[in-house]
């Protein structure tokens, strides 16, 4: 698996778009890394970017930015909401796929050991990259911000961990680190109160509040036995949180980092600043994302907001990320665009998607049509959708279903069930003409030299063995929605009881069809070993399936009798 990384450099302009465009046209100019989302706030006078790629081109495009970004910004100038320390504010990289927490911090080291050396500037390590855990704190090594930190460099605990030991007035210092992916999170309040927004605040946060005698801002503080403050914790862990006014919107936020957020959801977070804001006479009137999020969070929220509104959760992707965007308020704002803020979005190849994507009048003479893809091996995986399409369906109607409702949790967990195997077939609708795509490339490969002949041998044979496991993946996923259908023909809405029964004839149909593709694919291997195996489990695959349909066929006939 190819290694992936992301880089979420924080830069400290928001305003100056041109300014921010010729630092992010550094980024663009390395090949091979793709630059995801620019997010400037003219408020914070901060923008955030996010780019993905392979780790060397990734700090390659980052080391540019922030190069581009010392040269243009000079922080002697710059004010603005949120705490900063340098022009590159914080540059973390985090591990996406195919690589480990610890090769990407080692990453994030040479990344921090460039900019110390070559751009003259303090940089401090955080998070997975800094081995001092004392000092591994974002927040604590920004404490004091830009203007303290003509000080703060100078005592020998706060030494960088590269770079010289002097502040650079105009372009500041910057921290470098690898971590988990955050989302920055801002809460919308019905208010201009940043002191009561920081109450907010200070109820959710990991870190809480000080705690004092009697009132709890005039009070004593309660000191410990070391006479360090003591601490009331908040709410939610792995979560930081600031409250503070938005003159662009004229509102008050609540500003939050969820530094795990399979630890603190995106949806517990905004439930319980909506319970503290509604105990202190505010409402929560949105909320806001600030870059990028994962595909997870999203599908989690919408979840969550479906099963408190006691509805089934068979419903798909597109729909349980609109539910979120709207329970959570996340278009308040400005427009919420899942295509732009969902990272896997941003990395899918739409040509991966080019036939599911299409109409399905377009898909029919798409098929219709001369070319010898897609075929029987794409339209097979199409039926066995469908099929589980009408399945998940007749879970709805049930778990909908005036008078079920004892039975609502039952169809409802079912219908999921389906719309996890439906994702999958849709997938393989596309995927199997990628399969029988890469067989014509590879016979078109040339062979004029020993070596030649040998390399198109050798892709011929991989791509044959991937042409056999394509359309037995179909079969596998098609097969595994009949005891959704049976459940379905067996105590789903009895007036949907043929849409279950005709979603068994499309999975028989799906089975049947990729059995078929996997067999003559196989024809073409001079060596059938590396598929025996798949074979033999094919051919079971494909007798049960028959043997269950026929049984379902009758027990829709016999409900229809009945």
């Amino acid at each position: 698996m190819k290694q992936i990384i992301e880089c979420v450099p924080n830069f400290s302009e928001g305003n100056d778009l041109h300014l921010i465009a010729q630092i992010t046209a550094e980024i663009e100019k390395v090949d091979g890394v793709k630059l995801l989302d620019v997010d400037p706030g003219k408020a914070t006078n901060r923008t955030v970017v996010t780019l993905v790629g392979e780790p060397e081109r990734v700090i390659e495009a980052a080391f540019l930015a922030m190069k581009k970004a010392a040269e243009l910004i000079d922080m002697g100038k710059h004010q603005g909401e949120h705490p900063r320390m340098g022009a590159t504010d914080v540059c973390p990289l985090i591990p996406v796929s195919g690589i480990s927490m610890e090769e990407t911090a080692a990453y994030a080291i040479k990344l921090a050991k460039r900019v110390g050396t070559e751009l003259n500037l303090p940089v401090y390590l955080y998070e997975e990259a800094q081995p001092n855990k004392e000092r591994s704190n974002l927040s604590v090594i920004r404490a004091g911000e830009y203007e303290g930190f003509f000080t703060k460099i100078k005592e020998p605990k706060w030494k960088p961990d590269f770079g010289p030991a002097e502040f650079s007035a105009r372009s500041g210092a910057t921290v470098i680190g690898a971590r988990e992916f955050l989302i920055a999170y801002n809460v919308n309040l019905n208010t201009t109160s940043t002191r009561l927004a920081n109450s907010v605040a200070f109820d959710v946060r990991e870190a809480g509040r000080v705690k004092r005698e009697g009132h709890p801002v005039l009070g004593k503080l309660v000191l410990d036995a070391d006479g360090e403050p003591v601490r009331v914790p908040g709410k939610l862990k792995a979560t930081k949180a600031i409250g503070w006014f938005i003159e662009e919107y004229g509102i008050a936020q609540i500003s939050m980092n969820l530094t795990n957020y399979l630890i603190t959801p995106l949806h517990s977070a905004f439930d319980a600043v909506c319970e503290s804001a509604q105990s202190r006479g505010l409402r929560v009137t949105g909320s806001e994302l600030v870059g990028l999020i994962p595909l997870k969070a999203m599908l989690d929220a919408g979840t969550y907001f479906l099963e408190k509104q006691g509805r089934s959760l068979g419903v798909s992707e597109e729909e349980l990320i609109h539910i979120a965007i709207k329970s959570l308020g996340l278009d308040e704002l400005s427009p919420f665009d899942p295509n732009k803020k969902i990272i896997e979005y941003q990395l899918r190849n739409l040509e991966d998607e080019k036939l599911i994507s299409m109409t399905a009048k377009k898909l029919a003479y798409e098929t219709a049509s001369e070319s010898p893809a897609p075929g029987g091996g794409s339209v097979s995986a199409y039926a066995g959708a469908l099929g589980t399409a009408l399945g998940t369906m007749v879970a709805n109607l049930s778990a909908n279903k005036r008078g079920w409702e004892d039975k609502s949790s039952y169809f409802s967990q079912k219908g999921a069930e389906g719309q996890g195997i439906l994702k999958k077939l849709l997938a393989q609708v596309d995927e199997d003409t990628r399969a029988f795509n890469a067989i014509m490339d590879s016979f078109s490969l040339p062979k004029d030299t020993e070596e030649e002949k040998a390399e198109r041998s050798k892709a011929i044979k991989e791509a044959t063995i991937n042409a056999c496991q394509v359309p037995f993946e179909v079969m596998k996923n098609a097969h595994a929605a009949l005891p959704l259908l049976e459940a379905m023909i067996r105590e789903g809405n009895p007036n949907s009881v043929t849409d279950a029964g005709v979603g068994a004839l499309c999975v028989r149909t799906a089975v049947a069809g990729a059995y078929l593709n996997v067999k003559v694919n196989a024809g073409g291997l001079k060596d059938k070993s590396p598929v025996a195996q798949l074979l033999i489990d094919a051919e079971s695959i494909y007798q049960q399936t028959e043997t269950i349909v026929a049984q379902l066929v009758q027990n829709v006939e016999a409900k229809l009798s009945s």
